[in-house]
């Protein structure tokens, strides 16, 4: 466990990295993430700092059933993706996102430049995320993500 104060420049930063199964894990290549939550050990909540590439998004649109979330956006800009409608969002800006509300989000980058924000959100167990235009769902059991599809057929 870290025991003082670090720039948080030098933690780890991982680029593409996401528990999305194919062929949504592609979608987000653009996406580097700072775990700094993880970096601490910190269990009941996440702290990642992440960095979108122009063109890219944060994640597949989605809403969560027990996690809060929480974003700050440190530079640059982008769009959140709030029920479909887009609201522009620059350094200093930010949003509380309420577990249970069915309102999926995501934040996208249609700059020119990166953007940089905080995601800050907490570890519910039991947690399940629904992605209404992919088709998907996620579950949150023992420390992990597990996906499957919302059409039994398929």
């Amino acid at each position: 466990m870290q025991k003082e104060p670090v720039s948080a420049k030098s933690i780890q930063a991982v680029k593409g990295q996401t528990n999305y199964p194919a062929p949504y894990a592609d979608q987000v290549a653009g996406r580097c993430k700072q775990k700094l939550g993880n970096f601490f050990g910190l269990k009941n909540f996440g702290i990642n700092q992440t960095t979108l590439d122009p063109g890219s998004i944060s994640a597949l649109s989605h809403h969560h059933s027990k996690q809060d979330e929480f974003i700050y956006v440190l530079d640059g800009e982008v769009n959140l993706i709030l029920d479909g409608k887009a609201y522009p969002m620059i350094a200093g800006d930010c949003i509380g996102l309420p577990a249970g509300t069915g309102v999926p989000h995501q934040l996208v980058n249609q700059s020119r430049n990166e953007a940089v924000y905080l995601e800050i959100g907490d570890r519910s167990a039991g947690d399940e995320v629904e992605y209404p235009d992919d088709d998907i769902k996620a579950a949150f059991s023992d420390g992990r993500w597990t996906f499957y599809t919302c059409d039994p057929e398929i």
